[in-house]
C-alpha cells in the first residue's frame, strides 16, 4: 500500500492533524513542531496524544513525520543563532518521545559564508550535543536544492555530517524531489543512477522518507520552488516512476506541494491510482 500524506497545521493537536489526513484519503503526515519560523512550541496535551496514538493504529498510519522550523541553523556565524537553534533542536526531540518511534526532519543549514566544510563540522557538533540514547525517534537530513549557502545540496555533504556524528545510528535523510533536481540530480531521466548514487555514497538503509514535490525549476537550477504533481519539470510521469520504483515504493511520501487541503486531496488521489499495488 502507497503511504501518502501531506502537510498539515499541528494547531488543533496531533488527533486533529489525523482525522484530516483520513479525511483526504492520506495514510500518514507531516507537521511543524513549532511556528515555521520559530517561536516556543504549544504545550504537549497528553489526553491527546493518548488518542491520536490509539486513532494511528486503528488506522494503520506506520509512522509520521515531523519537520524543525525553518529558522534553525546550526551552523550559523553567529553563536546565538546556533544556541537557539540548538536549544530547540533538543527540545524538540524531548517533546517527540511522547509519540515514540516517529521521524524528525530538518534542513541542515547554511553556512553564512564560512564555508561547506565548517558548516558540516558545526552541525554534526550540534547533533552530537542534542542526540541521546535512549531516543526513540529517527534524525533525517534533508537533501537541499543548494541555493545560496546551503549544506545538503550534494550526498556528499549529508555523508560527511553523517560520519561526524556519534549516535550515527539515529541518523537518516529525507529525499525531496524538488531539491534534488534542482541540485543537479537527474531524477526524471536516470532515476536508477541517482539511487545508485545515493546508495553509493550513504547507503538507501538510510533513506526514511520522500518529499514528493514538483519543481518550478529545471535540472540544476538551485532554486527550490515547489510546484504542483504534473505541473513542473519534474512531471507526472517521473512521479509515477518515483513511487513505484522497488527502492522507494515502500517508503512514506510526503507532498509540500503549493496546495489547499483540497488539493492535497486530489494529489493524493492521483497518486494512489499511479501506484501499483
Amino acid at each position: 500500500m502507497l503511504t501518502i500524506g501531506a502537510h498539515l497545521s499541528a494547531s488543533k493537536g496531533y488527533t486533529a492533524m489525523l482525522k484530516q489526513a483520513v479525511e483526504i484519503g492520506a495514510n500518514t503526515f507531516q507537521f511543524f513542531t513549532r511556528n515555521p519560523r520559530g517561536g516556543s512550541a504549544k504545550a504537549i496535551d497528553e489526553n491527546d496524544v493518548n488518542e491520536f496514538l490509539k486513532l494511528m493504529a486503528e488506522n494503520n498510519f506506520p509512522v509520521i513525520l515531523a519537520h524543525a522550523p525553518y529558522t534553525l541553523n546550526l551552523c550559523s556565524a553567529k553563536p546565538e543563532t546556533r544556541e537557539f537553534a540548538t536549544n530547540t533542536f533538543l527540545d524538540d526531540l524531548k517533546r517527540m518521545e511522547y509519540t515514540p518511534n516517529q521521524l524528525y526532519n530538518f534542513h541542515p543549514g547554511s553556512h553564512t559564508g564560512q564555508g561547506a566544510e565548517v558548516g558540516i563540522d558545526l552541525i554534526a557538533k550540534a547533533l552530537n550535543k542534542v542526540l541521546f540514547p535512549e531516543m526513540t525517534t529517527t534524525v533525517l537530513l534533508e537533501t537541499m536544492a543548494g541555493k545560496g549557502t546551503e549544506i545538503g545540496r550534494s550526498f556528499e555533504e549529508l555523508r560527511a555530517i553523517i560520519d561526524k556524528v556519534e549516535l550515527n545510528d539515529k541518523i537518516g535523510v529525507c529525499l525531496d524531489t524538488c531539491h534534488v533536481n534542482d541540485a543537479g540530480y537527474d531524477i526524471v531521466n536516470n532515476l536508477d543512477g541517482v539511487l545508485e548514487e545515493f546508495d553509493n555514497v550513504i547507503g538507501l538503509d538510510r533513506l526514511k522518507a520522500v518529499h514528493l514535490n514538483d519543481s518550478k525549476n529545471p535540472l540544476g537550477a538551485h532554486k527550490d520552488r515547489h510546484e504542483k504533481i504534473g505541473e513542473g519539470y519534474i512531471g507526472k510521469d517521473a512521479m509515477e516512476r518515483i513511487i513505484n520504483h522497488p527502492l522507494l515504493r515502500n517508503l512514506p511520501f510526503y507532498l509540500e506541494t503549493p496546495n489547499d487541503i483540497d488539493g492535497y486531496a486530489k494529489e493524493i488521489s492521483l497518486l494512489r491510482s499511479l501506484y501499483k499495488d
